[in-house]
């Protein structure tokens, strides 16, 4: 079935880091795109679009822009009950709630029922595919694609594995953690838009005989996406000298498995050093950046400006990292971007952060030819930014002089309230009261 959207549009079709915002905004002020078959079919100028439509209702938005659906590069769906939980630092914060919440998941029911709160909130933030951690529990890996699956979204997502330094009720085995992930990937890797994620929790919960399954299944599947944690809090970058004196580094101690290459995502990397930067440049692996979780749980700021230097490229995605980070949100997560920028000196435009929230983050998951882009064949995940979401930001549009301006006052202020409409694979999926 056709359908088709009208309202202003804003896309991009190059990164703006490295080249002039000319060559990479796509914007029009009023612009149809219409789907068919989960696919954008047809993108551009109403006048030159509408002529076309023959008997197809077109779904007019106004006072909005329809951009990209955002991409969620990192985020814990079991953690979803424990959002908001006073979490001290990263360490205490595993210890105290994160691994007590996840025993709850060999429940299946449990699991199911927290995937559909979960998605929902996605859904209503304008989130339309995520990179998500479950649990060392197969059952809530199922729960998780098996919601995705009834709105045919693109999912991302893996067992954790683990067999130390955790409760014991959490626990796998080296031999455990590639069955069951074996297992599941057969199940589900590429059934429909779902995606498996090869997950070793990080390096201070998985022995080197786990992280040698790891690599084997990296090497089985060597197109597979593969995500972790590096270089989070300096306790736990201390952690890891200790447990792996042999490794250069904590990039090193995943590199020496074949664990960092391109469609390989670290959650965080604050404290990377340069040559850790240097070997995710030259691998094509990528940081996924979660201020939010960074500044609740006091681990830093990262430098997004210094990952994206020309002579040394990094790719960084946008993520909420729920449930340390605070906010479904990716306008609040974008807005907290911005301040870690500034606390590093380094800020950059609305422009620069919406890109990241989009097409950026397709590109560090290798996903650049399917999502996060509105362009014909590609997959038709959009969301709808109402301009005037609220009381204040209506007052304060007034006095936006330009598009850079009306967006930074959309993701400083914006949160929510500001998601009009998501479309997943051109289908409505959530509409605003």
């Amino acid at each position: 079935m056709k359908t088709a959207i009208r309202s202003a549009m804003l896309t991009f079709k190059k990164d703006p880091f490295f080249h002039e915002m000319d060559e990479c905004l796509v914007y029009e002020s009023d612009a149809v795109i219409v789907m068919e078959g989960g696919k954008i079919t047809q993108v551009g100028r109403a006048q030159d679009i509408l002529p076309s439509l023959d008997g197809v209702e077109v779904k007019r938005y106004t006072d909005s822009v329809i951009i990209p659906g955002f991409i969620d590069s990192h985020v814990h769906y079991p953690q979803t009950e424990i959002i908001g939980a006073y979490g001290e630092q990263l360490l205490d914060w595993l210890n105290n709630y994160t691994f007590i919440a996840e025993q709850g998941f060999k429940n299946k029911e449990h699991a199911s029922e927290v995937a559909k709160v979960f998605l929902k909130e996605q859904f209503r933030n304008g989130v339309t595919s995520s990179t998500v951690y479950c649990t060392v529990f197969p059952q809530s890996v199922d729960a998780i694609f098996e919601e995705a699956e009834k709105y045919d979204m693109r999912i991302m997502a893996g067992k954790v594995c683990m067999d130390r330094n955790a409760p014991e009720a959490l626990l796998d085995t080296p031999q455990r953690a590639y069955d069951e992930s074996s297992s599941l990937i057969k199940k589900w890797h590429n059934k429909g838009r779902a995606e498996y994620v090869i997950t070793p929790r990080f390096v201070p919960t998985s022995t080197p005989e786990q992280m040698e399954m790891m690599q084997a299944l990296a090497a089985e599947n060597p197109d597979m996406l593969i995500q972790s944690h590096v270089s989070e809090n300096v306790n736990e970058v201390a952690w890891v000298k200790d447990l792996c004196p042999k490794a250069k580094d904590y990039t090193d101690a995943y590199a020496q498995y074949g664990l960092v290459r391109p469609r390989a995502i670290y959650g965080h990397g604050i404290h990377l050093t340069d040559r850790e930067l240097s070997v995710f440049s030259e691998t094509g692996a990528a940081v996924a950046h979660c201020p939010t979780s960074n500044f609740f749980l006091g681990s830093g700021c990262l430098n997004v400006k210094k990952l994206r230097d020309k002579n040394r490229p990094v790719h960084v995605g946008l993520a909420t990292d729920l449930g340390a980070g605070t906010s479904f949100s990716m306008l609040q997560t974008m807005n907290e971007a911005y301040k870690a920028a500034q606390m590093n000196g380094t800020p950059y435009t609305s422009l620069h952060s919406f890109y990241l929230a989009s097409r950026g983050t397709a590109e560090a998951l290798g996903l650049q030819d399917k999502v996060g882009t509105i362009a014909v064949g590609m997959e038709a995940d959009l969301t709808v930014l109402n301009l005037k979401s609220t009381p204040i930001i209506d007052y304060r549009m007034k006095y936006a002089k330009d598009l850079e301006e009306a967006l930074f006052i959309q993701m400083t202020l914006g949160d929510d309230r500001a998601i009009a409409a998501t479309y997943v694979a051109g289908k409505e999926v959530y509409r605003a009261n």
